[in-house]
């Protein structure tokens, strides 16, 4: 029931809501907000997801006028193919080398920007600028830097007596030299996550610990890792997802041989991209695209069951 009272030098009665249709009033309203960027995500996420799923089931061809059911077999035939073998393991090997990279350059960098006073905003600034380049841009001049005629690394190497490399036109090479410049791409997002990580940790435990005599090793490993952990799941599975979905970079690092030698760049989203708009292969394209998605929401799952750890306050 409503209740009123005597609003203060006014002698007018104000009825005052329960506090309790108040609070159904905000959760009916949060639900309202929340509900808009929700549908957007289902429509712009989940409903392609269906569609590819349901696509893979059939011969599902654009230059065709009939579609056939063909059930399994498009699943079938993707793990009989060698190609999309290589491309799931080039995907991985850029997973392994690439995610462990940038935790551990971008923690370190972090750790030693936290620690300097003077042109600090710029020394951020420039490690951050990578980040902001645009993807085809960096891949171009990355293309030029490491080229084997005429790339100044190269050149360099040739001064120092050191014998001139291939780079991205050897098989052995070319997936190191691509994983090298999505590290260099990421770094600086790496850095502003752990500067934000760093900085929300109280300073009290620090000083805590080197009254106690603790070295800078022991403060890191007792303080600085354990509360850190939040930030390095987060880099984690976001730095997972991304590689394993990578195609922008090298796409662009070889453009007139997408892939690289002897299919030695290849990854899965790449070789989804061309079975579907090269050969128009859509039923086919679908099924790598489900199997990728199953992929990347196992390895998620995994990633924050084993390595999110609470700590009791």
């Amino acid at each position: 029931m409503a209740t009123t009272s005597e609003a203060r030098g006014t002698g007018r009665a104000v009825i005052a809501a329960p506090p309790g249709s108040l609070k159904r009033h905000q959760t009916r309203t949060a639900y309202l907000f929340l509900l808009i960027p929700l549908l957007f995500f289902l429509i712009v996420r989940f409903l392609p997801t269906f569609m590819a799923l349901r696509m893979s089931l059939f011969d599902w061809n654009i230059l065709k006028e009939q579609q056939p059911y063909v059930g399994l077999e498009n699943y079938e035939r993707l793990f009989q193919d060698p190609k999309f073998g290589q491309a799931l393991k080039n995907t991985a090997l850029y997973t392994v080398i690439g995610v462990p990279a940038q935790i551990v350059l971008g923690l370190g960098l972090a750790l030693l920007l936290a620690r300097i006073k003077g042109l600090r905003g710029l020394y951020r600034a420039l490690y951050f600028a990578p980040y902001v380049t645009p993807i085809v841009a960096a891949a171009w001049v990355w293309q030029w830097l490491f080229s084997p005629q005429f790339g100044p690394v190269n050149t360099l190497l040739v001064a120092l007596g050191l014998p001139p490399q291939s780079f991205l036109t050897s098989p052995g090479q070319a997936l190191a030299t691509t994983a090298a410049l999505v590290v260099w791409q990421n770094l600086g997002f790496q850095i502003v996550l752990f500067l934000a990580g760093l900085a929300a940790i109280p300073r009290t435990y620090y000083e805590a610990a080197e009254i106690d005599g603790a070295s800078g090793w022991q403060a890191f490993k007792s303080i600085t890792w354990p509360l850190l952990n939040p930030t390095i799941v987060f880099s984690v599975v976001t730095g997972t997802i991304s590689y394993l979905q990578l195609f922008t970079q090298v796409v662009n690092l070889n453009f007139t041989d997408q892939g690289g030698p002897l299919g030695s760049t290849m990854t899965v989203a790449l070789y989804i991209y061309q079975m579907a708009f090269g050969r128009y292969a859509m039923g086919y394209a679908s099924a790598i695209t489900v199997v990728l998605f199953v992929i990347i929401l196992l390895i998620t799952i995994f990633q924050l069951k084993f390595l999110t750890r609470r700590y009791d306050t």
